[in-house]
């Protein structure tokens, strides 16, 4: 209540305002109607302003409108997303109607591109855009949620339906195996450092999604290549808000409130079926274990979550310095229970200009302060485990909850434990305030026309601290008494980019060209605190301190040559230093090379009504990896050994230094990349797509590889292995099928095919299997994925399940794949991958009058998931357990499997899915009470359904948050919540 009361404060507030300022209006009035030119229909929403001044208003849905003026020489100005702006003299007139000539073309839209802005006509590289106009609704958190499905090439998997958890991103899959494939993010021109921040579950949920405009995201080497280094990924460059010249003040008031349902849990036996699979299974004495209560423990850990999302927004023009400055609070509840994050973000924007126009000055400032309760996920692979013929509570249980028990009243060591004691003993707190920034300075350099210089000073800053508390009178405190561990962070990222860009139009042709210089220092402090119990005693030393640091330096230059707006060239190069690599191997020189033909203007298509824009690109490039997991791999490193690797002397045991292998000669991995693409648009942009083919190499892979045994070494070693190549199709289109006064109907889609194939690893024999990745829950050490050459990376890697007539399967049968009598290690085979070959999105936006309707939809197909929940859980096995038994899966009535068979490829399952994003349904009102506040209103369903033959709790598996490559496993995933909204909008 305290959060709605504060946002109605300052609604009464504007109003207020508002009010005071009609009473001040003048008498004399201009009104009129705007209009398109090329349709006649009326425009509704046009801006409306009284040049050199901050007053006016917007047309009405019938495109009318009405401002008072103080003198005939005003001038007013009309403005319209997709319009070019006119300006009309007032004069003695009182009606003034317009008519607004139409830019929708998309040849003339601006994109960010590396170091500077193209129109999209100029383009020779891969570059999908999604604007503000276009993004995702709903109660989004995280940034990459605005765009999740919109563009192909682009796949984003959520890691969870935790608060604030965010997505995997991935750009044309993959291109390393164990370096990070995650994108470049670059925030108005500050590149992020992607590693893990303490205290947060997404590095990226510093970003309010409410400052943000624009999304451009660079694809093929010739568009990353400026980017060097840290470019095989793609790029993402994510453009905020900002006031604009001219502009006049506009409040915006916006308030969300949410409700989020879990959507999906796993098929567990309910407490009748457990009873009966136990008196059919089980032993006499397991049988008695089980009680008369009927509990769905997922039910008991879940729940119904409530969010709310608040912002206000102010922009304008004051004289000739655009601002924007908005402040907004978030705080969202999980569907775990004890989950909750608070988010409270504020930015700043200035862009004046100075000396005629000569300088162009940009200053960003964003700030956030999150804090988050994170709740303790074991509680969810507890929760199907635990037996539901139990109840919750106990009073005489340990900490009050009923919990399995020795016959000395202690909790059994190996027993689950109560899945709702376990969320609310632990209480896992963080706190994450974090700052980004910078200042652009432009100038048009006065002694050579086209000339201007660049200089952009950035940084990202963050501190963090927390700690985890487990309750001593708790029964996963019991045998410690309980434990407090405090953690903390610091990081620091220091940006400076200078570069030099001249201009020159020649009578036919035009030149571009660009040279400077980056550097960025990263810093990261993580001091280690020993982790103690309720009294004070140690339990866990204080480890090694680690303050990593560790610097980029950059040259660069790019130059585009256009001639005739028809043959368009571009040539890039980038060279890298970075210290994490030995002095020997330094530096990387990242080249490319790019050219479009603008076929639609030859003359034997120019004068085409029907094909209005054809371009053909092709492009070559070569791009870098230094975002590793080791700071510095080349150089020796030691680690503390740990309770099984102690020296002992007598009675004493000492823990010692463990060296790490290293690799002096460890250089960058470099990812080689061609792209054929192809622009079309059709009636003047009615309808209009991209069609890409992209082939990319990488070599000498960043990966973990086994130390041979025998050596005093850890057992794994990062170093360069071998190449991966990718190829795939990429295809966007959009279309507007209706556009009418009263009824405008757009749709868009996106297709992306992609396969990746391992083409070899050096450091590992020919006849290897290759190397073992994918741990799984059940046993110690088991793994169920492999990287071997002339296979996907991350391939399933299991034995072939044998089944009887009636298609059941027959436990411990396999196929024996060598044909030697034996069922063993020769006889695994490679079965499915996790990452999809096929990924698309379909999205459709009406508007009818003052109603509006959308909805995305998207879907993965070729990928498959590995049920580990199932496979550790779904076998009789979990009824013979000392002293306790296990809640078991209603697969288990499916396979009547008495042991876990961890590597059949029973489940290995099809991951194919179709899932509605979202569905949204909004109304404007329009100009309340003939007054200039606008108001709309919106409802949004979120992950409203998903189509899939996978049997888990959701077809989306992304890796988890340490792990870089991999995903595909299904173990305790946190459900994505069905999500229902309801917003609203004041705007004035």
């Amino acid at each position: 209540m305290q959060k709605i009361s504060t946002v109605l404060k300052i609604t009464v507030m504007c109003f207020s305002l508002l009010c005071g300022h009609i009473v001040c209006a003048q008498a004399q009035t201009v009104s009129g109607t705007v209009t398109d030119l090329d349709s006649g229909e009326p425009l509704p929403f046009v801006n409306v302003l009284l040049k050199g001044t901050t007053k006016g208003t917007t047309t009405d849905i019938e495109g009318k409108y009405s401002i008072s003026v103080n003198d005939p020489s005003d001038v007013l100005v009309f403005s319209f997303i997709g319009f070019d702006a006119k300006e009309v003299s007032v004069g003695n007139q009182s009606t003034i109607d317009v008519q607004l000539q139409g830019n929708t073309k998309q040849l003339d839209e601006v994109v960010v591109v590396g170091y500077g802005t193209q129109r999209k006509a100029d383009l020779t590289g891969s570059v999908g855009s999604v604007v503000r106009d276009d993004f995702n609704v709903g109660q989004v958190t995280n940034p990459e949620q605005l765009i999740t499905g919109k563009v192909s090439g682009v796949q984003i998997t959520p890691n969870g339906g935790s608060p604030g958890s965010g997505g995997r991103i991935r750009i044309r899959g993959g291109a390393s195996l164990n370096a990070s494939n995650d994108p470049l993010i670059v925030i108005d021109g500050v590149p992020l450092d992607n590693s893990k921040t303490s205290g947060t579950a997404n590095p990226l949920n510093f970003l309010n999604p409410n400052d943000i405009e624009t999304f451009d995201i660079l694809k093929d080497a010739s568009a990353t290549a400026i980017y060097g280094s840290r470019a095989s990924n793609g790029v993402v460059l994510i453009t905020t808000r900002k006031g604009k010249e001219g502009q006049p003040l506009r409040v915006n008031v916006s308030s969300m409130v949410s409700v989020s349902q879990v959507a999906n849990t796993v098929d567990m036996l309910d407490a009748d079926q457990f009873r009966s699979v136990v008196t059919e299974e089980a032993s006499a004495s397991q049988a008695a274990l089980v009680g008369e209560e009927s509990t769905d423990w997922q039910e008991e850990i879940y729940k119904d979550a409530v969010s709310f999302d608040n912002n206000v927004s102010i922009s304008g023009a004051y004289k000739s310095l655009p601002y924007r400055v908005s402040v907004g609070y978030l705080d969202q509840d999980g569907i775990l229970k004890t989950d909750n994050l608070k988010r409270t973000s504020a930015s700043i924007s200035l862009n004046p200009n100075f000396f005629d126009d000569k300088l162009h000055v940009n200053f960003n400032v964003k700030g956030v302060i999150t804090k988050s309760r994170f709740a303790n996920q074991d509680a969810i692979g507890a929760a199907a485990a635990y037996d539901p013929t139990h109840p919750v509570y106990d009073p005489n249980g340990v900490g009050g909850y009923w919990e399995w028990l020795d016959d000395d009243g202690v909790p059994q060591t190996l027993a689950p434990r109560n899945p709702v004691g376990l969320l609310m003993s632990k209480d896992d707190r963080g706190t994450v305030k974090r700052s980004i920034g910078n200042l652009q300075l432009d100038y048009e350099l006065p002694f050579l026309e086209g000339l201007s210089a660049n200089l952009n000073l950035g940084y990202d800053v963050s501190s963090s601290e927390g700690r985890a508390i487990i309750d001593a009178n708790s029964a996963s405190g019991y045998f410690e008494g309980g434990s407090i561990a405090p953690y903390e962070q610091s990081k620091r990222n220091l940006l400076a980019d200078f570069y030099l860009n001249y201009i020159k139009e020649f009578s036919n042709s035009r030149l571009n060209f660009l040279v400077g210089y980056s550097a960025q220092d990263f810093l990261i402090k993580n001091p280690t605190f020993a982790r103690v119990n309720a009294e004070g005693d140690t339990l866990a030393p204080a480890g090694v301190v680690s303050r990593p640091q560790y610097r980029l330096i950059s040259y660069f230059a790019r130059a585009n040559y256009t001639i005739n707006d028809k043959y368009l060239f571009t040539a890039t190069v980038r060279a890298d230093g970075s210290s994490r690599f030995s002095p020997d191997n330094r530096w990387g020189v990242f080249p490319s090379l790019a050219a479009a033909w603008r076929i639609s203007e030859e003359d034997f298509l120019k004068a085409s009504t029907v094909l209005t824009d054809l371009k053909l690109r092709l492009g070559y490039g070569v791009t870098g990896q230094q975002d590793i997991g080791t700071y510095f791999p080349y150089l020796p490193r030691y680690i503390q050994s740990d309770d099984a690797t102690r020296y002992s002397f007598g009675d004493t045991y000492y823990t010692t230094l463990r060296p790490e292998g290293y690799d002096e000669n460890i250089k960058w991995e470099e990812t080689t990349t061609y792209n054929v693409g192809l622009d079309y648009e059709f009636l003047d942009g009615k309808f209009y797509g991209t069609l890409d083919y992209y082939f990319k190499r990488t070599d000498d892979l960043l990966a973990v590889i086994p130390v041979p045994a025998g050596t005093n070494l850890t057992n794994q070693l990062f170093t360069n292995v071998g190449s991966i190549e990718n190829q795939g199709l990429e295809i966007g289109l959009n279309f507007n099928v209706v556009k009418t006064t009263d009824f405008n109907w757009d749709i868009g889609g996106n297709y992306t095919h992609s396969k990746s194939t391992i083409k070899s690893l050096s450091n590992v024999e020919e006849d290897a299997v290759g190397i073992l990745v994918g741990g799984i829950n059940g046993g110690t050490g088991n793994t169920i994925q492999v990287h071997t050459v002339g296979y996907q990376p991350n391939s399933f890697y299991v034995y072939e399940q044998v089944y009887d007539e009636n298609g059941t399967p027959l436990e411990g049968v396999y196929v024996d794949q060598n044909e030697d009598g034996l069922i063993n290690e020769q006889d695994l085979k490679r079965n499915g991958f996790p990452d999809a070959r096929h990924y698309f999105g379909f999205n459709s936006s009406m508007r009818y009058k003052s109603w509006n309707f959308g909805f995305v939809l998207r879907g993965n197909a070729g990928n498959k998931v590995y049920n580990n929940v199932a496979s550790s859980n779904a076998a009789y096995q979990g009824l013979r357990f000392p002293g306790y038994v296990n809640n078991l899966p209603t697969d288990v009535l499916n396979t009547n499997f008495q042991n876990y068979q961890l590597r059949s490829d029973y489940y290995i399952q099809d991951a194919s899915f179709v899932r509605m994003e979202n569905i949204s349904l909004g109304y404007n009102f329009g100009n309340l009470f003939d007054s200039s506040v606008n108001l709309r209103a919106s409802a949004t369903v979120q992950n409203v359904f998903v189509i899939t033959d996978y049997s888990g709790v959701s077809p989306e598996i992304a890796p988890g948050v340490d792990d870089a490559t991999g995903g595909g496993i299904d173990n305790n995933f946190y459900p994505l919540p069905r999500i229902f909204s309801f917003g609203v909008n004041f705007g004035f």
